[in-house]
């Protein structure tokens, strides 16, 4: 649709996919094999998927996340998540799931984990 970034040729560089959901590498990787899911179907957000469409993503992020673990075994954890809107960091208008791989040490304390996108609110404990 239009300039989408993912409607393009985008999923001709996919590694693996499923019944309208794809997978790639992220061109920005905060981790290598940082990788994005997702839907054929132009919409924004997570929330505009249709209930099939969102239990395919799942089902493929699950099956990147098994297939990463088999090939690179420094790969102890995953942060896995959606930006829905711009003000929760989205910046490319087409609903995709990040799913980014984590090795004990990547980070000094991954207390907290997806609250650190938040300054200060990582560690509660």
């Amino acid at each position: 649709v239009g300039n989408c970034p993912f409607c393009s040729d985008v999923v001709n560089k996919s590694f693996l996919s499923k019944e309208g959901v794809f997978a790639i590498y992220s061109l920005y990787p905060v981790t290598e094999g940082h990788s994005l899911v997702i839907p054929v179907s132009h919409v924004e957000t997570m929330r505009d998927l249709a209930s099939h469409e969102m239990q395919t993503t799942m089902q493929l992020a699950n099956d990147v996340m098994n297939r990463l673990s088999e090939e690179d075994d420094t790969i102890t954890g995953f942060n896995v998540g959606w930006n829905v809107g711009r003000s929760a960091g989205q910046t490319v208008m087409h609903c995709h799931l990040h799913v980014i791989p984590r090795r004990d040490g990547d980070v000094a304390d991954p207390t907290g984990g997806i609250r650190n996108v938040i300054p200060g609110k990582g560690n509660y404990l």
